[in-house]
């Protein structure tokens, strides 16, 4: 159910450390895509068999769990690797999800080390339901509302 907005043929993979011909032999460079802009979105519907709250809200680890899985498509696009998350930082809450809305979730790269890439997440709700005009109405909303942000850490083998 992922969606890459900006699709585009990957760039060939590049060294992420110099070599130098003492090291050219001894220590092969890891080859990656990486790069400080490149952008992955999903996009889903969030079903209410997830909503644990009152008015069909959705807990804050749905975000997290989207965050984890468009991190895990930018690795994968990136170094050939699921990779692992090791760090979040400056998680906020700013709007509520609920059962019925539709998500986009993006990842951005703002770092790239030699193992590491940090990368700024957002969850933007671009779709809900809407009861007034009927049980199953909806609509999408522009502009969409932010939800979630955050900064990770994923590392690369």
């Amino acid at each position: 159910m992922s969606e890459t907005t900006e699709p585009t043929v990957p760039e060939p993979l590049s060294a992420t450390a110099p070599t130098t011909p003492a090291t050219a032999s001894a220590t092969p460079a890891k080859l990656t895509r990486a790069k400080v802009g490149l952008r992955i979105t999903h996009r889903r519907y969030v079903p209410y068999g997830h909503a644990h709250y009152a008015g069909n809200l959705v807990d804050g680890a749905y975000s997290m769990a989207a965050f984890g899985d468009v991190a895990t498509e930018m690795c994968i696009v990136t170094d050939g690797d699921e990779g692992l998350f090791a760090s979040y930082s400056d998680v906020q809450f700013r709007s509520r999800i609920t059962a019925g809305d539709v998500i986009e979730i993006s990842a951005e790269i703002v770092r790239v080390g030699t193992r590491s890439r940090e990368m700024d997440f957002e969850v933007r709700v671009v779709g809900r339901g809407n009861q007034e005009r009927g049980e199953s109405a909806a609509e999408m909303l522009d502009p969409p509302i932010v939800a979630t942000t955050a900064r990770g850490v994923v590392v690369v083998p």
